[in-house]
């Protein structure tokens, strides 16, 4: 398959956006009644569902951490989320983004306000169009919050790619597959402390630097959404 144009001669993408534009946002919190918080987050086509369980007594004696919660992470794909159906079982990739976001979500949750519990976050990539991660961080933050989790800030996630040499925000699918890097991050901005940070593919010092203010960037405005979203339904909340 011959590559595809991506940036265009007038500056912008291949979808229409400037490079430093994000695709359209769309946050829900509170949309699973099972669950003690939940989120639903789409980035454009990427449309990702999490849900929050706990704190609650651990399954077991062996998961007991004396001075703090146990925070369990799964990050799933559907069968139904890629062009080609994927396998329901967890893959290497999954596996590794689970354990990801739960080292950037324990950043920001006070744990030690839980001794010998169990905090379970599930992470599901019902439509994948690049951006699944960040998406992901983005609604377990949210869905952490909506349980009523203390924690010290939100996080926003969001990725930075190189495309024909161009910076550009809030990478699809398509970018992501022809494009020379990715950079997911993960950015807690009220604490201005990034707590994911990964580099697919290559990056100058000079790009990375770059690649870090225009991330920032994008975060800044997903964490106005976030708090907007969250404000939307404890305002229904207080109406009632």
């Amino acid at each position: 398959m011959e590559k595809p144009v991506l940036i265009r001669e007038d500056g912008l993408r291949h979808d229409g956006r400037r490079p430093d534009e994000l695709r359209p946002i769309r946050i829900e919190v509170g949309v699973l009644k099972n669950s003690d918080g939940s989120a639903i987050v789409e980035y454009g086509g990427t449309k990702v569902i999490a849900a929050v369980y706990g704190p609650h007594e651990a399954p077991s004696k062996f998961m007991i951490l004396p001075d703090r919660a146990l925070i369990r992470c799964r990050y799933h794909m559907a069968p139904f989320s890629t062009s080609e159906r994927k396998s329901p079982s967890p893959s290497r990739r999954e596996i590794e983004l689970s354990k990801v976001i739960r080292e950037a979500l324990e950043a920001v949750v006070f744990t030690e306000l839980y001794p010998r519990t169990t905090i379970d976050i599930f992470i599901e990539v019902l439509q994948a169009d690049g951006g699944t991660r960040t998406a992901g961080l983005t609604a377990a933050s949210l869905a952490l919050a909506d349980a009523g989790i203390p924690m010290r800030d939100l996080v926003a996630g969001v990725a930075v790619g190189k495309v024909d040499g161009v910076l550009v925000l809030d990478i699809d699918e398509l970018e992501d597959e022809y494009g020379e890097a990715d950079m997911p991050i993960g950015y807690a901005v009220g604490m201005d402390e990034i707590v994911l940070l990964q580099l697919n593919g290559v990056l100058t010092p000079e790009e990375m630097k770059e690649a870090i203010k225009l991330a920032r960037k994008g975060a800044e405005q997903i964490y106005k959404l976030m708090k907007e979203a969250l404000h939307r339904k404890y305002l229904k909340v207080l109406e009632m």
